[in-house]
């Protein structure tokens, strides 16, 4: 059991260390010596739980995604459907502010040349906006003639742009940009009836 944990340990460092290189040098730049020294182990124990560079930025990725999932499932409470998504919009984009991984994850998976086991973390975020809008459209939420695809499309591209400008300026990822995104957008998204109960800073950071 020690020897598992201490293993666990190792493999977290590891891809801790490979987001944080990958961040600053680029997939193609970024050398397995240099994850292992930042990592603090040897270059045989980088080995021994990542065959390659590319398992490696597989193995971030995933771990981006997985928080992702998480974000989708923890930012979600009693306040419909519009509430979750600005919460969870608001999440993201502080683990991508504050988290190498899921900076690293992101550029990873959308980064030139493409691999072609990467994971689509822009994609899997589509899908999950997509899905909680079209759950705001049956609960009534939305605003009359506003579609969930159509809304998707705007909070999709907002977002993904908001992603990409952080990488190069803290500021497009903060939650005073984003609260300025949804008080302009809200008011054209939601119902008359959804709109006084929305919070456009997030539920989260209240509790």
């Amino acid at each position: 059991m020690v020897k598992q944990e201490r293993a666990a340990r190792t493999r977290q460092s590891l891809v801790r260390a490979a987001a944080e290189v990958f961040a600053r040098e680029g997939f193609v730049s970024a050398s397995l010596t240099s994850i292992s020294r930042r990592a603090g182990v040897s270059n045989g124990a980088l080995h021994f739980h990542f065959e390659s560079k590319q398992a490696l930025a597989r193995a971030v990725e995933e771990e981006a995604a997985a928080v992702l999932r998480e974000i989708g499932r923890s930012s979600g409470g009693h306040s419909g459907a519009l509430q979750h998504l600005v919460d969870a919009t608001h999440a993201l984009m502080s683990s991508l502010d504050q988290d190498p991984v899921m900076r690293a994850g992101f550029e990873l998976s959308c980064g030139f040349p493409r691999r072609a086991d990467g994971v689509d973390l822009r994609g899997q975020w589509r899908g999950w906006v997509e899905q909680v809008l079209r759950d705001a459209e049956f609960e009534g939420a939305l605003a009359h003639g506003v579609s969930a695809m159509d809304a998707s499309v705007a909070v999709v591209a907002a977002t993904v742009g908001f992603e990409q400008l952080g990488a190069g300026d803290p500021k497009w990822t903060s939650g005073a940009t984003l609260a300025q995104f949804w008080d302009l957008m809200l008011p054209r998204l939601a119902s008359t009836a959804a709109l006084p109960r929305l919070r456009s800073a997030g539920t989260l950071s209240a509790q």
